[in-house]
């Protein structure tokens, strides 16, 4: 049975799978080895950090100082690295040739780390935020509420004013008449 070029062509997608998923496996029959997807990056940051310290530059520099002391000093049959310090110069470019990508990725990891930082303290900004809102609503309404209430110098007043319509005196009259026995 011959098939159409449509027909064929709807086979080979169903084959080959969709763009979006990834392939699986060919080699089925071999186990895959799993690896944590941080644990590389983990060990760039201390490196990173390793190269970053005064003792990473003080014995890089010791062994480099030592290098050629000895590459001088030595005899010409014992000498490894003679002047132009080939060797020296090709161990100092293959450390500098790793030790950027891995400072690079320990910053990039860095630079995601303060980025999500930074989400979760603009988040936690937003909620004091309307936390502080709310609370200043909640305190005008208590406030308009308040506003009817008699206060205890008010009351005060008024208590004073019965108490002196009572004795038939003026208000102030009563508070200077115990001001002058207290003083006495």
């Amino acid at each position: 049975m011959k098939l159409s070029r449509r027909d064929r062509d709807r086979r080979g997608r169903n084959r080959r799978g969709r763009l979006d998923q990834p392939y699986a496996p060919r080699r089925a029959g071999l186990p895959r080895r799993q690896y944590e997807p941080d644990a590389f990056g983990r060990i760039a940051e201390r490196i990173a950090r390793f190269i970053g310290t005064a003792r990473f530059l003080v014995a890089q520099s010791i062994v480099i100082i030592m290098w050629v002391i000895y590459n001088f000093v030595a005899p010409a049959r014992l000498r490894f690295d003679n002047y132009p310090f080939i060797f020296l110069t090709l161990a100092l470019s293959l450390q500098a040739a790793y030790a950027a990508p891995l400072i690079l990725l320990a910053q990039n990891r860095q630079d995601d780390r303060d980025r999500a930082n930074l989400a979760q303290d603009r988040e936690q900004t937003v909620r004091q935020r309307e936390d502080t809102e709310y609370l200043a609503r909640e305190m005008a309404a208590m406030r308009i509420k308040l506003g009817d209430v008699a206060t205890r110098d008010f009351l005060r007043a008024e208590l004073r004013s019965v108490i002196a319509e009572l004795d038939g005196r003026e208000p102030g009259e009563r508070r200077e008449r115990g001001r002058r026995r207290a003083g006495a």
